[in-house]
């Protein structure tokens, strides 16, 4: 792997993590071009990850302290038998709905992750991805007028934004595209959809990082990777942070269908590609 390669992949992981056209079916298109082999970037894809977490950690610290500390406090009420005490405050509400909203994820995900992992060899499974993305993307503008806040959602509301993001464990599926989408359609505000939406990722990127670290230690990386690899890294911390603060005004001024029409129009690049192979 080459430096450029690393700046390249670095970025994309970055704008395309928080924004809606799918960094995994991004990086597995350009994995193909460039014949990377898949076993030797599974560490650099794990880094990637810590990469945009740091993004998110950096846009989000204070919302990510709360939830922190209220974590702690509703233990503490559970154990002395004082139940959930969800009214009146939203911090600990917020905390109980990103934890509905991650099982599904993590259930799907584990149940069907040989599936879903072979999905990316596969450029035409990606390419209609990208149009499922397209499509979410382009009708969710079109229907969505919400006004819930965080105080006003049900457990029914994660579950369904947990489903949509376990949909997006497929590459080409855009995840934040897909947590928007469901966020939306609960019929949450735009603000609290796009808070929501990039909160439950942590959970997320933090299980599959897990989950890929071990068989990514074993494999190693090569000494000449690790340079590509650290500034790979960088660059994705530095323009997810870009793209998190870009996606909070694209959703907020009803912009999403510029992406539809990007994920269409690479969706079928890529199936046009797939036919001439």
């Amino acid at each position: 792997m080459t430096f450029f390669e690393g700046i390249l992949l670095g970025l994309v992981q970055g704008l395309a993590e928080f924004l809606p056209i799918s960094s995994s079916g991004h990086l597995a298109i350009l994995q193909q071009l460039f014949g990377i082999d898949g076993e030797q970037v599974l560490l650099f894809a794990v880094l990637l990850h810590l990469g945009t977490l740091l993004s998110l950690f950096a846009v989000y610290w204070k919302d990510i302290l709360l939830l922190f500390k209220e974590l702690f406090s509703l233990i503490l009420d559970l154990l002395r038998g004082k139940g959930l005490c969800l009214e009146n405050n939203e911090t600990r509400k917020l905390g109980v709905m990103i934890i509905v909203a991650t099982i599904p994820t993590a259930v799907i995900g584990l149940l069907f992750n040989d599936l879903f992992a072979g999905l990316y060899n596969s450029l035409t499974g990606i390419a209609i991805g990208l149009l499922i993305t397209g499509t979410f993307l382009f009708f969710i503008e079109r229907i969505a007028s919400g006004k819930k806040a965080v105080k006003e959602m049900r457990y029914r509301d994660a579950i369904l934004v947990g489903l949509f993001q376990s949909i997006a464990i497929a590459p080409g599926i855009s995840r934040s595209g897909a947590t928007i989408t469901g966020s939306l359609l609960c019929g949450l505000n735009r603000e609290t959809a796009v808070r929501f939406a990039f909160l439950i990722s942590i959970p997320s990127i933090l299980g599959a990082v897990v989950l890929e670290a071990p068989d990514a230690l074993a494999e190693g990386l090569a000494p000449s990777f690790w340079g590509p690899v650290l500034l790979g890294m960088a660059v994705a911390a530095v323009t997810g942070y870009a793209a998190i603060k870009l996606m909070i005004r694209v959703v907020s001024n009803r912009k999403l269908t510029w992406f539809s029409y990007y994920t269409w129009g690479l969706g079928i690049l890529v199936l046009l590609l797939t036919m001439t192979l």
